[in-house]
Order: structure tokens, then sequence, then C-alpha cells
């Protein structure tokens, strides 16, 4: 008989080897080799042999008559993320970190599509139906329309779904499914991956949506094969800080809508309540302007979003000092450090430096660079800009400010809360925007000269909030 040959995968970038290393070769992880089970013992090393398979269907490019069908769940900020609401076929993963909130909400969106005239199955793989109705109780769901289960075998959730016929299922999580077709422990690769492909399956064969819960490792990536992103159609990451009310959900993946769309949601008592002005809640805490904090005006997916940047510069006595930040990129943080250095002759060689993004937000788009270059400038000199002013632009290594995209959504969110002067890059658009104050900049170096004029005037400066 042939011998069968092991194959190895990587948790983190999908590499696939015949044999275990202690550190993947494609990604350069550690411990994330672990042996992947056939789906089949098929016989290897042959063709397919001779035997036809069915023809499949063609088609041109032209419009199919059935255009897909979209239900809202009400909840808009949910809704927001998905695109223009729960597609029909659809396969969704969201993925968080324990204790976030992701079983909440979900709880709270099934009951609202439920109320809309979905069929809705919930099945529980972690928990027992009796604790999945406490939490519904709590919540003030207990007469919600939900069919909930509890069971983690992958053929008798298949078989209840073929009776059942929803049109929205629900698996909390997708680590705890187990397919007995394979040979290995649940939550395992091989386990994930068929689990997956199976649910993903039925989805697209019977036209009923699929949201799947998946945990998340330490460094906040989904646990399990990456190929389990690339199956399912809509990848959602639900993120905060525990010591924030705050919830942000994001869309890492969407095929019905835009990347990188976000929804904010405040933890409460009754559950997650949905927040329709995130900019307002995460500046209302923000009091007297003080050195180091700035207001970022920012673009999440489509959402115009002002956040506050903080920013502190101590003196250090290490032999290299430490650069802390919480909510942006450090490395970007690093780049911007460099280039005040270099092109504008500010030292933090013997500096510790602290960022922090208010609220728990996390933000990508390199839009920040300018404000966390004042944030930083304005702790380092002790400059208190004025209170009703914003900051957006992307920093080059030239120290070149340069022009970001969606200025006019930035400047109508600044607006729309009293702020009443903006700092960024020189506009293509001279048409100057009503109600708002733009002072353009070229490069860093000319910012920080702008700067120094704070230090000794008090124009603009204000007592309040914005």
């Amino acid at each position: 008989m042939a011998k069968i040959s092991k194959s190895y995968s990587c948790t983190s970038c999908g590499l696939v080897t015949n044999k275990w290393a202690g550190r993947c070769d494609g990604c350069g992880d550690w411990n994330t080799i672990h042996e992947s089970k056939a789906l089949s013992n098929g016989p290897q090393k042959v063709s397919i042999g001779i035997e036809k398979g069915e023809k499949i269907l063609l088609s041109d490019l032209l419009p199919s008559s059935k255009n897909l069908s979209y239900s809202k769940s009400g909840i808009a900020e949910f809704d927001r993320v998905l695109g223009k609401g729960l597609v029909s076929s659809a396969a969704i993963l969201l993925s968080g970190d324990p204790g976030i909130g992701k079983s909440t909400i979900l709880l709270q969106a099934a009951a609202r599509f439920g109320e809309a005239g979905l069929k809705v199955l919930y099945i529980s793989g972690e928990e027992a139906a009796s604790q999945v109705k406490l939490r519904a109780k709590r919540l003030g769901l207990s007469t919600a329309p939900i069919r909930l289960g509890s069971e983690t075998n992958l053929r008798n959730i298949l078989t209840t779904f073929e009776d059942e016929e929803p049109n929205l299922v629900i698996i909390d999580s997708i680590q705890t499914i187990w397919a007995d077709t394979v040979d290995s422990a649940p939550g395992s690769v091989s386990q994930v991956r068929s689990a997956a492909f199976e649910l993903t399956n039925y989805a697209k064969r019977t036209g009923a949506a699929v949201i799947m819960v998946g945990h998340v490792t330490k460094d906040g990536q989904i646990a399990g094969p990456r190929v389990v992103e690339h199956m399912v159609d809509t990848v959602l990451h639900f993120e905060g800080e525990r010591g924030h009310q705050f919830r942000i959900l994001r869309a890492v993946k969407n095929r019905f809508g835009p990347v990188d769309e976000i929804g904010v949601f405040e933890m409460a008592s009754e559950g997650l309540a949905q927040v329709k002005n995130p900019s307002e809640l995460f500046l209302s805490e923000r009091g007297k302007n003080i050195p180091g904090s700035v207001v970022f005006a920012g673009i999440e997916g489509t959402r115009p979003i002002l956040v506050e940047f903080q920013a502190l510069v101590t003196p250090s006595t290490l032999g290299q000092p430490r650069r802390n930040v919480i909510g942006w990129d450090g490395n970007r943080l690093s780049m911007v450090l460099a280039v005040l250095e270099s092109r504008c002759g500010i030292s933090f060689a013997n500096h510790d430096v602290y960022l922090n993004i208010a609220g728990g937000i996390k933000i990508n788009e390199p839009a920040a660079d300018l404000a966390v270059a004042a944030a930083i400038f304005s702790a380092k000199e002790d400059i208190i800009f004025p209170i009703n002013t914003v900051f957006f632009g992307e920093i080059s290594l030239s120290g070149a400010v340069r022009q970001v995209s969606q200025v006019d959504n930035r400047l109508k969110e600044a607006q729309t809360l009293g702020f009443s002067e903006a700092i960024t890059a020189p506009r293509n658009k001279k048409k100057p925007k009503d109600g708002i104050n733009i002072r353009e900049t070229v490069n860093l170096r000319d910012f920080v000269n702008m700067m120094h004029k704070y230090k000794d005037s008090t124009e603009g400066l204000g007592d309040g909030k914005p």
C-alpha cells in the first residue's frame, strides 16, 4: 500500500509544506505550523479518470433579471457595515476579542431580522440553550422570533437547516463545530476549514445567509486557517478596549459594500446601543485644550469621523527611549518622529513619546500624519493649539504635506461640530469652504513655523468645547 504523505499548513498565511517547522517560511510567524489532515482519502498522484461529470451552466455578462435581495435589520450601524443590508446567500465571518460583545450584537441583530420577517436560526456551540435564553432575557429579547439550538456536530446542524429552510443562520462559533468526516480535534485547522466550506456551500446552494463567529489570536488575527477569510463574502471585526464603553464594528472585507466601513456602538446594561454621531461622542469628554491634544478629521469607510489624538513627550533616562502607541501604527509614528527630527531639527533622542487615540478607536489612514505631528510637537514645545481647529494631511519622507481624499466631507463634519479652522495640505480647489477657515501648509517645516506663532499669541484660543 502506498505511503500516505503528511502535509502541514500555517494558520497565519496558509502556506502548505510537507514537513513541520518551528517558524513559517512564508510569513515568519513562530509556532503556526500544524499538521493538516486530508479532506479525502482518494488515490494519490493519479488523474481524475475518464468518467464524465456534469456540464456547468455558463452565461454572459448581461445583468441577471434576478437581483440580489437585501434585508435590513433596522439597526442602522449594523446595516451600514454590511453595505445595503443583509444579502441573501452571503457568508459572513464575525471576529473579535473574547467578551467584546460578539454574541450580544448578533442576538440583537437576529431579533431585528426575525421581527422583519426573516426565519432565523441561532446555533450555539459554546453555550447551552438556557444560557443564551438568559442573555436574551437580559436584553429584553425573550419574545423575539428566533429558533434556538445548541449543537456542535456539523452533520446534525446541516440536517436541521435542510428541514427548517431558514433565511438567516448564525453559528457561534465556527471553532466549536466539528465534522465527522475529518479525523482531527474540533478547532483544528482541518476542522475549521471543512466546517466553513460546508456552511458557505450551504449558503450559496440554498440562498440563506450564514453568519459565523470566529475567535481571534492574542495578536488580534482570526484564529484558524486564513483560507476561511477567502471563502466568505464578508469579514467583520468587532473591536474596542475593555476600559471604554465604545465598540467598533469594522468591515475588513465586503463583496457587497465598502471596505473599512465602521459602525459605532456603546455598551450599556441593556446591550449594545448604536451611536448615531460618533464624532460628538468621541469628543464629549474633551475639555479645555492642553499641550499634546489635537483633533483629527478622518474618514472611516464612507463616514467622516472626528477623534482626539493625545501625545505626551517626557525626558527619558533610558538608553533607548520608549515609543508607546495605542490606536495607531507604531511604525508610522517612528516615521513621523524621524521626519520631524531630520527636516525640522526637533530631536526626540532623549525623550519618551506616548501617543493615544481617545475613545478606544483605531485609525489606519495616512491622513492622520499631520495630526500626529501636531500632537507631538504641541507636547514637546508646550504649545496649546486653538480648541476649534482640526488637522489632517499625509506627510512624506521629504517633509511635504500631501493632500488626502474626501476633503469636503472632513470639513463638513468639522463644521457641523462647531470647528472653525482646519490645517491641511494645499487644496486643488481654491474655492473657500463657507464657515470654516482653511490654513494650508506645504511642508512640515512651514507647519512648525506656523505652530510657533501659537506659542506667543492667543489668537483663536477658546475656553470651552467647540
